[in-house]
């Protein structure tokens, strides 16, 4: 609903269209309200941030392995773990951003290699949202660097595929994290897309 609405509010040039589809934006945000218990204003105040067509945003998760094969996580100020990555600035390609998030959260240069996966967030992982959310996952090899604790993370760690700490699923689930590892493993990987 909230996307027709927003999409009625893009390109309705009828006044009144213009009210009703007003209105079935706010039946969306009380709907949203009601089932993730936030006051309907807060939604509100959320939906009509988003402006012009909706369109799914987009989130960068970038695999690094060391010589002995192992991926590297970083540690999250909750205590979960993450491959490193983030929302995708505007000005940025899915590569640049990866290599953005490797150097911000876990403090190392890396080079992109390839894509490994584009996923859909609500097929793949837990966490319900009003917004659909596009993951890509790529692969990149490490370059040097030295962590240094962030804003956003605590530490790192290089891990194997059966010894992985407990995981932000919202992010990275353990089978997003086994496909890293053969997409690593396969010179000729071919990346799965939603």
């Amino acid at each position: 609903m909230q996307f027709l609405a927003q999409a009625g509010l893009t390109y309705t040039k009828d006044p009144f269209d213009r009210e009703r589809f007003q209105r079935i934006r706010d039946i969306a945000a009380e709907m949203v309200a009601e089932g993730a218990d936030l006051p309907t204003e807060r939604v509100k105040d959320l939906f009509c941030n988003e402006v012009g067509f909706q369109t799914p945003k987009l989130d960068t998760r970038a695999a690094l392995f060391d010589d002995a094969g192992r991926i590297l996580l970083v540690h999250e100020n909750d205590g979960r773990w993450s491959l490193p990555g983030g929302w995708v600035d505007v000005d940025r390609s899915i590569a640049d951003n990866a290599l953005k998030e490797v150097r911000e959260e876990a403090g190392l240069e890396a080079e992109f290699v390839r894509l490994i996966a584009l996923h859909d967030w609500h097929r793949r992982n837990v966490r319900a949202a009003a917004w659909n959310v596009c993951k890509a996952f790529v692969l990149c090899r490490p370059l040097g660097g030295d962590f240094q604790p962030n804003a956003e993370t605590v530490g790192i760690g290089w891990f194997t595929l059966d010894a992985l700490p407990p995981l932000a699923t919202e992010k990275n689930t353990p089978e997003q994290i086994a496909l890293c590892f053969a997409a690593h493993a396969d010179p000729a990987w071919v990346p799965p897309v939603d």
